[in-house]
């Protein structure tokens, strides 16, 4: 599982029939620090998020198995809603 932000959505008139119905979003991923990591990628959302969430999403075939219609070709879902987010600073990381 990996952490993002979502920061926007993306609109698609025409998808693939196994995406039909499924809210697409742009998110952005974070590292271990929060910071930015990355290009930002378009993910399936299973969990109505929304602009500005922090989340938890899958890439690869887990991804795709993530959603109802298991045969699909997503490469990324937003499968959680981080609502809080606790760090303990590690020494010697």
């Amino acid at each position: 599982m990996k952490i993002g932000r979502v920061t926007g959505t993306v609109v698609s008139t025409r998808k693939e029939e196994s995406l039909e119905g499924i809210k697409l979003l742009l998110v952005q991923p974070l590292d271990d620090n929060m910071q930015v990591s990355g290009t930002p990628i378009v993910a399936c959302d299973t969990v109505q998020a929304g602009e500005g969430d922090l989340v938890i999403y899958e890439g690869g075939r887990e991804a795709a198995l993530a959603l109802d219609n298991w045969f699909n070709p997503s490469d990324a879902a937003v499968i959680g809603i981080i609502d809080q987010l606790d760090q303990l600073n590690q020494v010697g990381k």
